[in-house]
């Protein structure tokens, strides 16, 4: 496919499996529960999870848990063959009352806003995990955390790798860490077997890096340089990672970064960019020669590359913007180096 022209082909396109996600759905000893299943990953996680179920030939359910607060999505899950339950995470009686699995992918969480409400960022990032640890003890358990709990590091040094300790800076990061500390906890406790999955970045064509990079240079807007360079792989390919990564579910628990295999300068990005939209590319600041860095050698080694490269990323998203394509609005902030959000 040269050219993304529809949200449906898009979402199509995310949520196309693997032959890795079909082997992986035919290793589940049961149904699968997605929790935080309204998020800007969930919905094409839970169809990818679907589609490779069907194409198994296997009868598994996929129940996908949020408060559904976006309007339709409830009702787009349940056409396309998946569960839905309608529960807020918070609620301690409401996830006692979640259906039993022996697999979970935990998506749920809060970043932005943190920044004049971080009570609830914590809440979000440490108290839910407590609960939900608590609740599915006996499960396998694929955990979304971020890249985000190690520290800036120098160009020259390369990215984080798993062995690297965390140094989080600022609240977000904080309770990202304290998510993982709780199921880690609760593994060593009750021997839940669980992954932790450092991600950074995540991108489609509505939502994530190269489309806050491309939509600022198509406008005028400036780029800021701040964090010199970034690491961004296809959304698709993230969610394909986190349902094979169930396999590698341990106590204690395995931690796997992911990410793609390139480190990209943003000044490069805006540059291809600018070239792409035939725009002058306007900087602000300057770089600092440092960024967060995620080293995914072993995510690669286990699970190969990505199915979609970085200049096939690059190119659908600058298609896309062109074409006027819908944008999520939700900028990633990635450029801020402090962590406040």
């Amino acid at each position: 496919m040269t050219n993304i022209q529809t949200d449906d082909q898009l979402e199509e396109l995310l949520s196309r499996p693997l032959p890795g996600d079909v082997e992986a759905v035919r290793a589940l000893t049961g149904d699968l529960v997605i929790l935080g299943v309204g998020g800007k990953m969930g919905p094409t996680l839970a169809l990818r999870a679907r589609r490779a179920i069907e194409q198994a030939g296997l009868r598994k359910r996929v129940i996908g848990v949020s408060r559904f607060g976006e309007g339709g999505l409830k009702q787009r899950l349940e056409a396309a063959g998946i569960e839905t339950v309608s529960a807020d995470l918070l609620d301690r009686a409401a996830v006692s009352g979640l259906p039993d699995a022996p697999d979970v992918v935990f998506m749920a969480g809060r970043k932005f806003g943190t920044e004049g409400s971080a009570h609830l960022t914590w809440a979000m990032n440490a108290l839910v995990p407590a609960l939900v640890a608590e609740r599915y003890k006996n499960s396998r358990i694929a955990v979304f955390s971020s890249g985000n709990v190690y520290a800036h590091r120098s160009l020259v040094q390369g990215g984080s790798d798993e062995s690297t300790p965390p140094a989080p800076v600022g609240e977000y990061a904080q309770s990202v860490l304290a998510r993982e500390r709780v199921f880690e906890y609760a593994s060593q406790r009750y021997g839940t077997r669980i992954v932790l999955l450092r991600l950074n970045y995540a991108v489609e064509l509505r939502y994530g890096v190269l489309a806050d990079i491309g939509g600022k240079v198509f406008r005028g807007e400036p780029v800021e340089l701040g964090v010199s360079a970034v690491n961004v792989i296809w959304q698709g390919d993230a969610n394909s990672v986190a349902l094979q990564s169930l396999a590698l579910a341990s106590s204690p628990p395995a931690f796997l970064n992911i990410a793609g295999p390139e480190t990209i300068a943003v000044r490069r990005i805006a540059e291809r960019f600018g070239a792409m939209f035939g725009k002058q590319v306007v900087f602000a600041g300057t770089e600092s020669g440092t960024a967060l860095l995620n080293d995914a050698a072993q995510c690669h080694r286990l699970f190969g590359y990505p199915s979609v490269s970085f200049e096939q990323c690059l190119q659908w998203t600058a298609e896309w913007i062109q074409q006027g394509g819908a944008s999520l609005d939700k900028p990633t902030h990635f450029e801020i180096p402090d962590g406040r959000y």
